[in-house]
């Protein structure tokens, strides 16, 4: 593997490390998945989403047909759509930054677009039904960065795209290294990240499930998670009311997936930040 691929692994198995209310990850399955196929994912993805000289589009479709092959499920659709400007920045001559991202985005093109909305079919996510413009299961006849701009209002990882990737650098990466500092335990900061993401925003795979009024209460509990968990010294201390909170979750089928999603985008951005 490259060094980049193997970057980007690391972050998505820095990611299942951690506990995840309402999500898969080492402590704890679910929705009918094992922790087993993102393994899975991330060893069948790493070496597409890093080739040299291909285009975002080329990068994000190769990753879930390799996705598709190893694991026959949707496990990573928002990670690879996240994740592979980034990686298209991580080879620009001057390395990742925000602006080199910036540059990604602004050059995407139409063909990335119509490979984009390949894998977004192919992979099949719950919830994407269709829209007023530019809806996923027609022809794109706009780039990649106008599609993802016209869905942003209902989309988070739209909305990367549509503002430069500021949540991932402003709140993930923020939040990631604070409580890297404090807690000097990678997996606790992952979760400390995760359950920021969901106290900051409705998660856009709730929402998309079961609606506005259930992805807000989700949000509210989330807050109060977030407050209770980042005032312990000892972060272990609050592990079993965070895996009672998961069971709770999975009872009522809640899986935050786009928050995971935005999580993984978080590892890669401050682990390629750090070169």
């Amino acid at each position: 593997m490259s060094d980049i691929a193997l970057v980007y692994r690391d972050a998505c198995m820095a990611e299942l490390s951690a506990i995840k209310p309402g999500n898969v990850h080492m402590f704890a399955d679910g929705h009918g998945m094992v922790v087993q196929d993102f393994i899975k994912s991330a060893d069948a993805s790493a070496q597409n989403i890093a080739t040299p000289n291909l285009s975002v589009g080329e990068r994000i479709l190769s990753s879930i047909k390799s996705t598709w092959d190893a694991v026959g499920c949707n496990t990573n659709l928002g990670i690879v759509l996240l994740t592979a400007p980034m990686i298209q920045a991580a080879y620009s001559k001057d390395g990742f930054s925000q602006k080199t991202l910036q540059d990604v985005l602004n050059n995407l093109t139409v063909e990335d677009a119509v490979k984009a909305y390949d894998a977004i079919s192919m992979a099949m996510p719950a919830g994407v039904g269709e829209a007023e413009t530019h809806d996923v299961h027609q022809m794109p006849q706009v780039t990649l960065l106008e599609a993802m701009k016209s869905a942003s209002d209902r989309d988070l990882i739209a909305q990367q795209y549509a503002n430069g990737y500021q949540d991932i650098f402003n709140l993930g990466v923020m939040t990631y290294q604070h409580y890297l500092v404090k807690w000097e335990r990678s997996a606790w900061a992952v979760t400390a990240t995760y359950l920021a993401f969901l106290a900051a925003f409705e998660d856009s795979h709730i929402a998309r499930k079961y609606g506005k009024e259930i992805a807000q209460a989700i949000q509210q509990e989330s807050k109060n998670h977030f407050q209770h968990f980042t005032s312990q010294e000892n972060p272990k201390l609050y592990q079993a009311t965070l895996l009672a909170w998961d069971i709770d979750l999975k009872k009522r089928c809640i899986n935050p997936g786009t928050s995971a999603d935005l999580t993984v985008a978080t590892i890669l951005a401050n682990n390629l930040i750090l070169g």
